[in-house]
């Protein structure tokens, strides 16, 4: 990859640590499936090569995520003995060993380091580098036992005064293991000429296998069978979705920077509780929370940041900075009809300290652009005149009482003083080239985020906002079971029509983005996947932008 940004010397140093840390409602039986180990479908998720080996073997691949301009954070998972299968808490104390170099060939090695895998860290492992330069392609492998892992390329950030001409980034959400392949994932790692890639949630999901796929059809079972609950659940579950090939290939191509949603837990998660969720039958919420956290800290090459959340903040030289929000841990429940209401100062999304924040953080920041991660749509969403056979499984995909209601109590929407208090600092602080980037929905959007939906176009947009669809996850089409299109047919210019913020929406089709931005322009290209066999090829759709200080998305009619 040609680099497209400066960058500086730096002496070399490393540090590591084995990432080990503490802590629609439907009635499903779990009983001692919930709990319980079984080597059986433990060793079931794993592919057949790990029953016989008999060597430490690296099955999980090797990934890294959070650039900084002088240090990556690394990951991977080794299984050192056979039965040490994900979740088990089997197997030996295992010396991991890892190399970062400048080349593929591993010629020049800028640093090296060991640390110990044990089952209390699931054997993963996380080394956090530092010390390398900035804005520089790396190459870097792990060790065990004579048995090495397969090379993965990562980046660092720019340095944080530097000028930098261009950023692009990959963005995803929403992948479901049973609904579908992970053809985008393929198609992004193909590229090459990602910075980074941005994933807002739903890596994985919860559900017992057959209660979430896609048109009724199961592509490929979840492992375990049972819905996740515990620790050794979680942590099963994401080692099976990262045994497919694809996500291997992306982890191993550009690092991660990634945020959860609800799934990574339970079905619209909130800080006491999750729709998903039977307190007592399926344990106490906050075991399960914590169990959920601590899998996904393990697995995942995150930095964990305040109060063990992944809300924190990176800075891609002068061009951007980027907020990434948990928009789970600290939210009240979400409201549904006569149970309160949406405007109630007393209930918040991001909690009080979040946005404190978040809204100090784009008011500071001296970037040209500010990009915040968020996993729900912040912008407004009215249904208007959708037709009864449209809007029951739209309210569906949307978790929304099906007699219909004129918002998604689940995003912003359902917390809307938090939304007020943002928009209205951005307004007052005249803070501009303020870009959200979001997943969750399963359609893909290109909206300006106006100060009052209800009078815009004449009232102001505070911001802009591209959503992306899912990776495999239903579409609207997919729940009423007709052909992909027929739906955002009709479908999208009812919602354009209610909603005059909101340029392009399109309701039926699975992909990914592809962010780029420069000083004059931030631009999302929306690819489109043929389908979700593990085949699936890629077209360009559309691209909007948003150009520097207008806080309005526009069409480009050419992909970057």
């Amino acid at each position: 990859m040609t680099s497209r940004y400066r960058s500086s010397e730096s002496a070399v140093s490393a540090t590591a640590d084995a990432n080990s840390l503490s802590p629609r409602r439907r009635t499903v039986v779990k009983a001692a499936a919930a709990t319980a180990v079984l080597a059986g479908p433990l060793a079931a998720a794993l592919p057949a090569r790990a029953a016989t080996a008999q060597a430490p073997a690296f099955l999980h691949g090797v990934a890294s995520g959070d650039p900084l301009p002088d240090g990556i954070l690394l990951w991977t998972r080794v299984t050192p003995v056979p039965e040490a299968t994900p979740g088990s808490g089997a197997g030996p104390d295992t010396e991991v060993s890892w190399t970062v170099a400048r080349d593929k060939a591993f010629t020049d090695i800028v640093a090296k380091g060991s640390t110990l895998a044990t089952a209390a860290s699931d054997h993963t492992v996380k080394a956090d580098i530092r010390g390398l330069r900035p804005a520089t392609d790396y190459w870097f492998r792990f060790s065990a036992g004579g048995t090495d892992s397969p090379v993965g390329r990562t980046r660092t950030a720019p340095a944080a005064d530097a000028a930098v001409t261009g950023l692009r980034f990959g963005v995803v959400s929403c992948a479901n293991w049973e609904a579908g392949h992970f053809a985008a994932y393929r198609h992004l790692a193909a590229r090459g000429d990602l910075d980074a890639w941005l994933h807002l949630g739903d890596y994985i999901y919860e559900y017992a296998t057959g209660e979430y796929g896609t048109r009724g059809t199961v592509v490929r079972p979840h492992t375990p069978a049972h819905e996740i609950v515990t620790l050794a659940d979680y942590r099963l579950r994401h080692a099976t979705y990262k045994t497919d090939p694809d996500l291997q290939a992306l982890h191993a191509k550009a690092p991660v920077v990634a945020i959860w949603d609800d799934h990574e837990f339970a079905n619209d998660t909130w800080s006491g509780g999750a729709e998903n969720h039977t307190e007592g039958a399926e344990g106490a919420w906050a075991a399960r929370q914590a169990a959920a956290k601590q899998a996904y800290f393990e697995w995942m090459p995150v930095r964990p940041a305040v109060e063990g959340t992944t809300y924190r903040r990176l800075r891609f030289g002068k061009l951007a900075d980027l907020s990434l929000l948990d928009l789970r841990s600290f939210r009240s429940q979400q409201v549904s009809l006569g149970d309160g209401e949406v405007d109630d100062p007393d209930r918040t999304l991001t909690g009080r300290a979040q946005l404190d924040w978040l809204k100090a953080g784009l008011a500071a920041s001296d970037t040209a652009w500010r990009l915040v991660g968020t996993s729900v749509m912040i912008s407004p969403l009215a249904f208007g005149s959708l037709p009864a056979s449209l809007l029951k499984p739209l309210a569906k995909l949307l978790g929304l009482p099906q007699e219909g209601l004129a918002l998604n109590t689940d995003q912003w929407d359902g917390y809307t003083d938090d939304r007020r208090e943002l928009l209205a600092h951005l307004r007052a602080n005249a803070i501009r080239n303020t870009v959200f980037l979001t997943g969750d929905i399963h359609m893909a959007w290109a909206n300006d985020v106006p100060v009052n939906a209800g009078t815009y176009p004449l009232s102001a947009s505070a911001a802009t906002e591209f959503v992306v669809t899912s990776v495999t996850s239903d579409n609207l089409d997919d729940i009423v079971k007709v052909p992909e299109g027929t739906v955002s047919t009709v479908a999208s210019p009812l919602i354009k029509a209610a909603n005059r913020h909101v340029h392009w929406v399109d309701t039926d089709r699975h992909g990914y983005g592809v962010l780029d931005i420069t000083a004059e322009r931030a631009q999302m290209d929306y690819y489109v996947l043929s389908g979700r066999t593990a085949g699936a090829t890629a077209t360009w759709a559309r691209s909007y932008r948003t150009r520097s200080g207008t806080q309005k998305v526009e069409r480009s009619y050419d992909p970057v």
